[in-house]
């Protein structure tokens, strides 16, 4: 009899632990990460040619770091040789984000090209805006060409949601984002609701290049538009596995306001977000905008 108990107990164990491990990946279905897009090209150098690069080529030249307009998309998607031109983007990747600039697919570089990140380039027409390398600077801060701004005789921002939007989205700005920047700009913030014809900063949400890559994006002042990936997992504040829309809208509302990115990896404006959590201003952040407005 007590031999039958024990069998009973321990096949009921099983089945509890079996059944606690099903809920927990239901209820947390990103904790497992894809790997790398990237990964099986760790260790790649100049003149290797692996089957995939060109995927790489494609990500380069999306965030400015590789111009490959001389080819069209058919020959991009066959063009797998890791030439000069792509290693200079690789070293230019590198000390963007103060890499060792060895054009080398190293581990460090391939980990950081696989993490979400704003969708924004670093480079535009050739030069970076960010301190490349520059890691000894004071500040790390940049504006967009030509440093556009709002001007401060506007006192308020309107800001709007594309009708249909998610509605938590805008308790998620309204409560966080818009709070942050409010401390270090000339302006107020106003919520208008999905008026988003008339509206100072437009906000919506549009399919993009799917889950866990280009989280969002945004342009500089007056544009006011700003997007979020339809395809990520968003939350409204620190969620397992989610992304949090008040930490990627205070990014995004960076960008609004006139700030561009920075190499500073405690500043929001810093490209790469990650899931799991909400941050706030880095003091880059805050020297940036009050440069800016001065």
């Amino acid at each position: 009899m007590a031999t039958k108990t024990i069998g009973f107990s321990a096949i009921a164990c099983l089945l509890f632990c079996l059944c606690i491990s099903q809920y927990l990946a239901s209820a947390h279905p990103n904790v497992h990460r894809k790997h790398s897009p990237f990964e099986f090209l760790q260790g790649a150098k100049k003149g290797d040619k692996i089957e995939g690069i060109h995927n790489l080529k494609k990500f380069l030249h999306q965030f400015g770091y590789l111009d490959v307009q001389y080819l069209n998309d058919q020959e991009v998607d066959h063009d797998d040789q890791l030439d000069e031109n792509t290693e200079g983007a690789i070293k230019a990747y590198q000390l963007n984000f103060n890499l060792n600039p060895t054009g080398i697919l190293d581990s460090e570089t391939v980990s950081l090209m696989s993490r979400p990140r704003c969708g924004v380039p670093d480079i535009i027409n050739g030069k970076t805006r960010m301190n490349s390398g520059a890691s000894n600077y004071t500040t790390n801060y940049k504006f967009f060409p030509g440093s556009p701004k709002w001007p401060i005789s506007k006192k308020v921002l309107t800001w709007a949601i594309a009708p249909g939007t998610r509605k938590d989205v805008a308790l998620s700005l309204q409560g966080f984002s818009t709070q942050q920047w409010k401390r270090a700009v000339p302006f107020d913030f106003k919520y208008i609701g999905e008026d988003n014809v008339t509206a100072d900063i437009k906000i919506s949400f549009k399919k993009g290049d799917g889950p866990q890559k280009a989280l969002a994006y945004a342009f500089g002042p007056t544009s006011g538009v700003m997007v979020f990936d339809a395809d990520e997992n968003w939350s409204n504040g620190a969620v397992p596995g989610k992304y949090d829309m008040g930490t990627v809208g205070l990014h995004e509302l960076g960008h609004v306001l006139g700030l561009d990115h920075s190499s500073d990896k405690n500043a929001i404006m810093w490209p790469y977000i990650g899931d799991s959590t909400r941050r706030g201003l880095g003091l880059d952040d805050w020297y940036g905008m009050k440069a800016l407005y001065k």
